[in-house]
């Protein structure tokens, strides 16, 4: 797997490439300390992930990630950070990240987060899910609007609320892509949220389905 790193800390960059290196599997293929270098870098490496300090400088990471897609390639992304606030997450998670890792992970808590993204699968730091379930287990539950969607519509929910895309949701259900959109589509509608992100916390605070610690399927 090839991988990009951008972080604006020197000192950063130079421990993650230690630590990575010592999985011959990876291959680090550049580094950057801003956006401009980075997304020279997508163009002229493309790269197979991209790891993404939350705050590059005075920027957003995720803008960066939002730059990047439009350069086209198929270059997944994890962001780095020491934050664990609820909107950062959201807001990570609205832009379909397959990574979210901490940067107080352990050296081998970070391979095994990249081996996880390497397989497929998304990592979010274990850390981060016990805060928002604790959030949640504390918050008022409403499941009420439970009860407007039909059993499939539960089931594409359920399956939202776990991170499936709409490829996994029709492979797993047994239905076109076409239908999983239709069915997403009702699904936000019946439930006024705004977007996937809202959904698949809705389905958590809920209890349809849980987090899974680390992994997200």
């Amino acid at each position: 797997m090839k991988i990009l790193l951008v972080d604006d800390q020197a000192i950063i960059r130079r421990g993650l490439i230690s630590i990575l290196s010592s999985d011959e599997e990876l291959e680090i293929i550049g580094e950057s300390d801003n956006t401009q270098e980075a997304l020279n870098l997508f163009q002229k490496e493309m790269p197979d992930l991209a790891i993404i300090n939350f705050h590059v400088g005075d920027e957003c990471g995720l803008k960066l990630i939002k730059e990047a897609r439009k350069l086209g390639g198929t270059c997944k992304f994890a962001i780095l950070t020491f934050s664990k606030d609820r909107e950062s997450f959201q807001r990570a998670m609205a832009m379909d990240v397959v990574g979210y890792i901490s940067l107080n992970s352990q050296p081998e808590e970070l391979i095994y987060a990249i081996q996880i993204i390497q397989k497929g699968k998304k990592y979010y730091d274990p850390d981060l899910i016990d805060m928002l379930m604790q959030t949640q287990k504390e918050s008022p539950k409403d499941d009420s609007r439970l009860a407007l969607l039909t059993s499939k519509e539960k089931e594409v929910l359920q399956k939202l609320g776990m991170g499936y895309s709409n490829k996994q949701i029709a492979h797993s259900l047994y239905i076109s892509e076409n239908t999983v959109k239709k069915h997403v589509s009702q699904v936000l509608s019946k439930l006024e949220l705004g977007d996937r992100t809202q959904v698949a916390l809705f389905a958590n605070e809920t209890g349809l389905v849980q987090f899974k610690h680390s992994v997200v399927v």
